[in-house]
């Protein structure tokens, strides 16, 4: 029997998650690990293209999502079926981050208590490996820095100043000419 990666004394049950991806469970800490073979036929089943570029559907940290990672999302693990140790994956969530886990020997996935339900909410379920790759992380770092700017200009300037200042700014950058304008601006600041 293959044991749970947390709970070392507990054997895997199969089971499913979405009722559609086959996983085995672990009937103590509710992990599931989903074998890469099993994630790679539920991505074909469902028309997913499995190279696509990475793509940040969700801002993890802008998603109104409650959640509380399981105790057991900082122990470290080994891979149920390969026993290499499984690298973590960071998903930042707007109140506390939470892991995934994925082996790289035999790329299975792990997914604590509640996280494969996150996974959806954030679009992540379709492609887990975005997680873990540079790209994906930096683009949700961008997005999340224009979001915390865009949300402290409008508390600095107001919502009516700040839609002002999003629109003139959306027109500078669209026009050829629009770093001269950007240019007069800073020049009226400067005294």
């Amino acid at each position: 029997m293959v044991k749970c990666p947390k709970e070392l004394k507990v054997d895997l049950n199969d089971g499913m998650l979405s009722g559609e991806l086959p996983a085995l469970c672990c009937p103590d800490c509710d992990g599931a690990w989903i074998r890469p073979e099993s994630y790679a036929e539920w991505q074909t089943q469902r028309g997913i293209e499995r190279d696509a570029e990475p793509e940040v559907a969700v801002v993890p940290s802008q998603a109104a999502i409650d959640f509380q990672p399981s105790s057991l999302d900082n122990r470290a693990a080994l891979c149920p079926d390969c026993k290499n140790y499984l690298v973590r994956g960071r998903v930042q969530l707007a109140g506390t981050p939470f892991f995934v886990e994925r082996c790289p020997n035999c790329r299975g996935y792990w997914c604590d208590r509640g996280e494969w339900a996150v996974l959806q909410q954030l679009r992540l379920d379709e492609h887990l490996d975005y997680i873990f790759s540079d790209p994906w992380q930096s683009k949700v770092k961008a997005l999340d820095f224009a979001a915390r700017e865009k949300a402290a200009t409008i508390d600095k300037l107001g919502s009516e100043i700040a839609s002002k200042v999003f629109e003139l700014a959306q027109l500078l950058e669209a026009h050829p000419e629009g770093d001269f304008g950007v240019a007069y601006l800073m020049r009226r600041f400067e005294d």
